[in-house]
């Protein structure tokens, strides 16, 4: 029988210092687009997908994470007595009450392998999937882990995320060298974290999605300190492949690098022109800012 994926890991716990000072006391992952942090799209994501327990992996400082996804007894109270009935709706959905919250703390910053081997005790032996929030991804018609949790439902097997990015910025992510199969599924044979460009096995990077069984728990406590002195989780799904086939699935839909100031700005521009309250007055303010800019050149 095919397990079922109903586990997710968020590893919260870094310290975001690409956008320093914005993230000194605020976890990067709690960074809004629009009107939601990134954790929370991250999390509705997931659910979509049919995940039913989501566990992070936090650090110091990481407490608005925990109070974002808890009860704010006051602030609904207060809504209440204001009669703000959509706000108060928006407040207490945040999540289903399907859904469970983990707490994990990571003691120290030694890697993403360390902070998901920080969650084996409750992953009891069942595959999961981990989800990078800075890694924001519109899947437009079907999320990204739903469309790899479909690839392991019809495979039982380890599933990653991928997207071609420029030969120039190999040395940016994990590059995989595959064989196809069939249209945008592939077979990896090899994994390799941040190779130069000259010695990239292909321009196929591994981005912040992956469901993996639960044997890269065992392996990832073997696996020593990498790249940057820290526990790599790329080294582990190296050994993984000696052991079990794992898949690469060129994702359908846009990956916005929230990371990076570029790609955060990128996202907070291309979701207000579909939120519903705002697309038309943004688009217009687009619009006019761009005549303008024009008219100074």
């Amino acid at each position: 029988m095919t397990a079922v994926v109903k586990k997710a890991i968020f590893p919260v716990a870094g310290l975001g210092t690409r956008f320093l000072p914005a993230t000194k006391a605020n976890p990067k992952e709690m960074l809004p687009v629009v009107d939601k942090p990134l954790i929370q799209y991250a999390a509705e994501e997931a659910e979509a997908a049919g995940i039913t327990e989501l566990i992070f992996v936090t650090g110091r400082s990481k407490n608005s994470i925990i109070d974002h996804f808890d009860k704010a007894y006051e602030l609904e109270a207060e809504l209440e007595k204001k009669q703000k009935d959509q706000m108060l709706e928006i407040v207490r959905n945040i999540l289903p009450p399907n859904i469970s919250c983990i707490y994990i703390r990571q003691p120290e910053p030694l890697g993403l392998g360390h902070a998901i081997l920080c969650a084996k005790p409750v992953i009891d032996n069942e595959p999961f999937a981990i989800l990078l929030a800075d890694d924001l991804i519109d899947g437009k018609e079907k999320g990204c882990l739903s469309q790899m949790v479909d690839v392991f439902d019809r495979y039982n097997s380890g599933v990653i995320a991928v997207e071609r990015v420029p030969q120039e910025d190999t040395d940016k992510y994990g590059i995989v060298e595959v064989q196809n199969l069939e249209g945008k599924l592939s077979r990896i044979k090899s994994i390799v974290e941040k190779p130069d460009p000259s010695e990239a096995p292909s321009n196929l990077a591994v981005v912040g999605r992956y469901i993996l069984p639960p044997i890269i728990m065992d392996i990832l406590e073997k696996t020593g300190k990498g790249a940057g002195g820290e526990i790599q989780l790329t080294d582990a799904i190296a050994t993984l492949l000696q052991k079990k086939e794992v898949h690469a699935w060129e994702f359908e839909g846009t990956r916005y690098d929230c990371g990076s100031k570029l790609g955060y700005l990128q996202a907070t521009v291309e979701y207000a022109l579909k939120h519903p309250e705002l697309k038309g007055d943004f688009e217009h303010y687009l619009t006019t800012f761009a005549d303008c800019l024009k008219n100074t050149a």
